[in-house]
């Protein structure tokens, strides 16, 4: 089963980059992006987070909360923040949002099979609503179109 425009936010329970747990539910009431992404201090990860960093203060403008969600470790996320100089906060999912969302998915790799993570991108609306989702996201122009579809949301 995977989430669909329209569909709740999920209240599933992660953990932060200080390794406390909190539920999804804490981002009631205001629009939120959630990002799946595969791996902490990789190439493609690495610049998508930079990049949702640096459009933080116009996602921040628009009332927009934002979510970077893998496996990695809360030690991981904490280490990866502080070399990027990322602000963007950081969660640790143990697989509930994962099948959630439908973002674990199986990968092949140089005719390698194996199960990871769809980097994939969420936007709700203020009502906790599923508003639009974006599946095997390319990073280059991303988040750009996601910034573009949350103030579309007149949420700033």
């Amino acid at each position: 089963m995977t989430i669909a425009p329209g569909d709740q936010l999920p209240a599933v329970e992660l953990l932060d980059a200080q390794g406390e747990g909190f539920s999804l539910a804490r981002y009631a009431g205001k629009p939120l992006v959630l990002y799946f992404y595969p791996k902490d201090d990789t190439a493609g990860c690495t610049r998508e987070a930079q990049e949702f960093t640096a459009a933080k203060p116009a996602f921040d403008a628009a009332g927009v909360q934002l979510l970077g969600i893998s496996k990695d470790t809360a030690a991981k996320h904490r280490k990866f923040a502080e070399k990027y100089g990322l602000t963007v906060p950081l969660a640790t999912d143990d697989g509930a949002a994962l099948e959630a969302f439908g973002t674990w998915v199986e990968k092949t790799l140089y005719g390698r099979k194996y199960m990871g993570i769809d980097r994939s991108t969420f936007l709700f609306g203020a009502d906790g609503k599923l508003v639009r989702e974006w599946r095997k996201v390319r990073v280059p122009g991303h988040v750009e179109e996601v910034l573009a579809a949350a103030k579309a949301l007149g949420a700033g």
